[in-house]
Order: C-alpha cells, then sequence, then structure tokens
C-alpha cells in the first residue's frame, strides 16, 4: 500500500512539474511575424539569462528623442551554439538589428539578425523588407 502512495505521489509531481514548465513559456503569437523592421542603435544592456536573453536598444527617433527597445532573444544555451558569448554585446556599442515588432506597437521585438561594428553578423534566418517607420523610430530596412 504504502508503495503504491509513494508511485502516485511521484506521478503527481512529475506532471505538475511539466504543466508549470509548460506554463511558464509563452507563446510567439505577441510578434507580428509578418513585419520586419531594423533598427539603428546603441547597446545599453546585454542580458545573458534564461530562458530568454535580451537586447535592451536605445534607438534614436527621427526628432532626436532616444527611445529604448527590448529585443528578445533565444536563450543563453541556443545562442552559444551560434558563437554568442556573455559579452557578445556591451553597453554603449553601436549595431544595426532586424526584428519582428510587437503587434501592439510598443519598442519591442522578436531577434533576427543583427550587425556589429565590425560588420560581422550574428543570426540570419530569412529577414525580408518590412515597414521601416513604426513610432517615429529612425529605421533602416534591407
Amino acid at each position: 500500500m504504502l508503495k503504491k502512495i509513494l508511485v502516485l505521489l511521484f506521478a503527481a509531481i512529475v506532471c505538475g512539474a511539466t504543466v508549470l514548465s509548460a506554463h511558464a513559456h509563452h507563446s510567439f503569437a505577441m510578434f507580428d511575424s509578418d513585419r520586419t523592421m531594423t533598427l539603428q542603435g546603441t547597446v545599453k544592456e546585454f542580458q545573458w539569462t534564461n530562458p530568454h536573453a535580451w537586447i535592451i536598444l536605445q534607438v534614436s527617433r527621427n526628432n532626436g528623442e532616444l527611445t529604448q527597445w527590448a529585443i528578445e532573444l533565444n536563450g543563453p544555451a541556443g545562442l552559444a551554439r551560434q558563437g554568442w558569448r556573455p559579452k557578445t554585446l556591451t553597453p554603449g556599442m553601436p549595431i544595426t538589428t532586424t526584428i519582428h515588432p510587437l503587434r501592439d506597437g510598443t519598442h519591442g521585438g522578436q531577434f533576427l539578425m543583427l550587425t556589429l561594428p565590425d560588420g560581422t553578423q550574428m543570426g540570419g534566418g530569412a529577414a525580408t523588407p518590412g515597414s521601416a517607420e513604426q513610432n517615429g523610430a529612425k529605421a533602416l530596412t534591407q
């Protein structure tokens, strides 16, 4: 009888952990995968965190005002397999990045690719030209 209770308890714990991990991960429906934006800006912060890394980018608007963009990347393990390191991006570094923007128009997006100051490209995939001007940001299309 005790063995049966322990087996059921173990099964309940495993099922609970699976539900919690599935709940913790989000959908990518918040990004507009039909559009891309290419932004030029300066890295404010590169967060090498799980489950996703983040680039906090300062972008100059057409009127000279700085806006902050939060760009979501894959997790550190996947980025490391692609050649990224925690210090790949440093504060003050100028970069050009292509993203799928957020559907709600706020300053953020899903990372597609970027170009470092020395011309090195990180990321990849099929970035296609899309809307260049959103929220008054100075943006470039490829």
